[in-house]
């Protein structure tokens, strides 16, 4: 029965290392350092030379090996004897070794195939099968030598790879520690000792083996440490005397160096009472007769600790699903549909936020839709500076070009139109990338929908995913093309009733009025106010007040018409010779002085016309008609002052007004006394500076500039927060919901088709290994836990 514990442990050992279990076996492991006799002891238990023998490291992996003993079978009538009775097998490789040799070369190059050619090591074990009627059964774990300092071509944390690998072993309850020292070496720096007391510091699942008991020097022995008086140990320590090296090399058989080891006992006069108690024969029977006690004491242990791994393999085994694929096609339609189904139900519950498997690490699902609305499209949208990219010249220019060749009384509406229709196009690049947003981020969503048992067919999963993603591609179209609409409807029309709109410009249209005028330039005298017989400082009072009448400021003195007239003539004469004259002067009203000669504005109150001149009362007044648009003659006037000479149309020049005649003749005087020909070259060159921007703007064109640029500010906001509010709702009903409500209709007209039933249910071929391999672990576990009760039931 103890034999049959013994191979238990084998076999479970085997399978479980085969099949990745994780059941903690009873086993012994050897524990030292390098040179300590490890590999002469194991070859002396097993009365074979087999393992690999040099310098430095040589047991670079874990080397578990299993005892087995054989009978020698007795040779039937008219049959040949066997021609062998010892063998070895490895587990890697399904064959038998006669030649002991050739299992040593073996283990060498396995050694090389898995740690390589230089001298590190590996955790991955060599599982190796003696079979031989002189062995006992028995199961030992060969373990790399333990060293300090690295040497040749070692690894520089050579020790620390050791002692992690010896210490994965012999920290497992179900191990017994085989510390091998020599004795020739003062037991208090053994390596071996130290770290199977870090393990086990009651000495309870400790042996000590002490080698080289002939070296020691003379007059000494390890009586006292071989009795348990210097180090005590519950299972205690054990001499032996193995081959040297002088011995390996004169080919020394095993058999002369067991005769050789119980005759040094006998006669050794330290060792020779307890000689029944040392050498390799008894240390190979006290190791047999520990691990069998070992198991049966570990037995309950392993059992309780099958119960839990077959719970585990099970459940394992059950979300692989079952192997059988149904061969009904009914079955098999139930199957796809019965998927399809829930797929489609985790795709509506990650967009709805009603999904079991919630992220509490990330945003997910509608979640990141709402992220993408609020945040990204909502943060696009307002970094959008509506007026960023109109400078003062491009309102101007859009200003004069939306008259064409009629002089402007107001703000022309044109003007507006043509500058806010770009701005607002601004608008579409950030829209269309929130629909793009959205859409990958339910393809996204829809990749992450898939369950355990879904994940059985990746074929089905592959082309699930693929109708999905063909819906959502089909509604990005209709999607994107009415998130373009939107921004061409506001283009279509400019509400400008709209209330915000209406508010909004009054207060910015205020602002431009009280903002502070430009500081001008003192004007210089011109030659045009003495040709007409008026001083500089005249001419500069009258095109100030001619300015302000314009504006709507009520002068405070009044005269007659006739000399108002006469007055008027004269002004317009000098400001046309100025004009031709090439000079732009800005008027530089002063409200201090008042000259008799202006002409009064036509206003609708006499009191109101007649109040002092305030800054709303100036240019807005003019514009927005609460003192009534000022007259054309003052427009006139004005568009002289800035610059631009003005011919009454079909009135004779020769035969009209002799003030204006005279100051049109002044200003021709003037031009040829600058030598400036006037010619159409010259008036060429007039117009290809207006196109190019023309010089600094006058306060009139700065005041119409800032006014625009507050209206598209103004109006922009308003378009603004409607798309801010119609996209997201424009994406929720034509892509979201729309592909929510159609998904599971789709799948079922896509998939659910008969002759696609065996494609879509073909198993992932990794998925089939695994549940293979999970199914026979749990046969193992199963097989294990019916012996051991087995065993347990024989054993009371």
């Amino acid at each position: 029965m103890d034999a049959d514990l013994i191979k238990l442990v084998n076999k479970l050992q085997d399978t479980f290392a085969n099949l990745g279990g994780e059941l903690d076996m009873p086993q012994l492991a050897v524990v030292g350092s390098q040179s300590a006799g490890k590999s002469s002891v194991l070859e002396t238990i097993v009365g074979r030379d087999f393992l690999p023998r040099g310098s430095g490291i040589v047991t670079r992996r874990p080397l578990v090996l299993q005892l087995i003993h054989t009978p020698v079978p007795e040779p039937k009538p008219g049959q040949p004897e066997p021609t062998y009775t010892e063998w070895g097998q490895f587990l890697h490789i399904d064959k038998r070794f006669t030649d002991f040799d050739e299992i040593r070369r073996e283990i060498e190059q396995e050694t090389f195939r898995v740690a390589g050619q230089n001298k590190g090591i590996s955790k991955l074990p060599i599982h190796l099968r003696i079979y031989s009627p002189d062995v006992l059964d028995l199961t030992l774990v060969d373990l790399p030598g333990l060293t300090k300092i690295p040497v040749g071509d070692q690894p520089s944390d050579i020790e620390r790879q050791i002692r992690s690998l010896v210490l994965d072993y012999i920290s497992k309850p179900n191990c017994v520690v085989l510390a091998v020292s020599a004795a020739n070496v003062d037991l208090a720096n053994s390596e071996s000792l130290k770290l199977a007391r870090s393990v086990d510091p009651q000495g309870r699942r400790t042996i000590g083996v002490l080698t080289k008991l002939d070296l020691m020097d003379a007059g000494t022995n390890a009586l006292d440490i071989l009795t348990g008086r210097v180090y005590p140990l519950k299972l205690g320590f054990i001499g032996v005397v193995c081959r040297s090296q002088q011995d390996i090399n004169a080919s020394k058989s095993l058999q002369d160096a067991l005769e050789s080891e119980a005759e040094f006992f006998r006669s050794h006069p330290a060792y020779r009472n307890i000689a029944h108690k040392n050498g390799t024969k008894y240390l190979a029977k006290s190791l047999n007769q520990v691990l069998m006690n070992h198991i049966r004491d570990k037995l309950p242990d392993m059992k309780a600790r099958l119960n839990t791994l077959m719970g585990q393999a099970q459940q394992e085994l059950n979300s692989f699903g079952d192997a059988a694929i149904y061969g009904d096609q009914n079955q098999q339609g139930a199957l796809v549909l019965r998927l399809m189904t829930q797929f489609a139900r985790d795709f509506v519950a990650s967009i709805e936020g009603t999904s079991v498997d919630i992220s509490t690490k990330e945003l997910s699902g509608g979640a990141r839709i709402y992220y993408i609305f609020n945040d990204v499209f909502g943060t696009a949208l307002a970094s959008i500076d509506a007026t960023h990219n109109l400078d003062n010249q491009d309102i101007r220019t859009a200003i004069r070009n939306s008259t064409g060749p009629r002089p402007s009384l107001f703000v022309p509406e044109i003007a507006f139109d043509l500058l806010v229709k770009p701005q607002i196009k601004m608008l579409e690049a950030p829209s269309l990338r929130c629909v793009e947003l959205v859409y990958e981020e339910l393809v996204k969503i829809c990749h992450n929908c898939t369950s355990a048992e879904l994940q059985r067919f990746p074929r089905l999963h592959a082309q699930l995913v693929e109708v999905v993603s063909e819906l959502l591609r089909e509604r990005l179209g209709p999607t994107t093309e009415y998130t373009q609409s939107l921004i061409d409807i506001q283009t279509a029309y400019i509400n400008t009733n709209h209330p915000a709109f209406i508010s909004g410009s009054a207060v910015a249209a205020q602002q431009a009025a009280t903002a502070p005028p430009p500081k001008q330039e003192p004007r210089r005298p011109s030659s045009v106010a003495s040709v007409n017989g008026v001083t500089s400082q005249e001419d500069e009072e009258e095109t100030s007040e001619e300015v302000n009448g314009i504006t709507g400021v009520a002068p405070r003195d009044t005269r007659s018409v006739s000399s108002t007239v006469h007055e008027r003539s004269r002004t317009i004469g000098a400001a046309a010779g100025e004009a031709l004259n090439g000079s732009r002067r800005p008027a530089s009203p002063k409200p201090q002085q008042h000259h008799h000669h202006t002409i009064r504005p036509h206003s609708h109150s006499q009191g109101q016309a007649g109040a002092p001149g305030t800054a709303k009362e100036t240019f807005l007044n003019y514009f927005f008609g609460q003192n009534g648009p000022g007259p054309l003659a003052g427009a006139s006037v004005e568009r002289a002052a800035t610059g631009v000479a003005v011919t009454p149309i079909g009135r004779d020049i020769s035969g009209g007004d002799p003030a204006l005649h005279s100051g049109l003749m002044a200003g021709k005087r003037s031009l040829e006394g600058n030598n400036a020909a006037f010619d159409m070259r010259s008036l060429g060159k007039h117009i290809e500076a207006a196109s190019d921007g023309g010089p600094q703007l006058t306060m009139r064109e700065e005041m119409e500039t800032n006014l625009i640029r507050s209206l598209i500010t103004s109006y922009f906001n308003i378009v603004r927060q409607t798309i801010q509010d119609l996209v997201p709702k424009a994406v929720m009903h034509f892509l979201v919901n729309n592909t929510s409500q159609q998904v599971q209709n789709r799948l079922v007209a896509a998939l659910y088709k008969p002759d696609l039933f065996a494609q879509l249910l073909n198993e992932d071929e990794a998925l089939v290994a695994e549940r293979t391999r999970v199914k026979a672990l749990l046969d193992a576990y199963k097989e294990a836990f019916r012996t051991l009760s087995e065993v347990t039931l024989k054993s009371t």
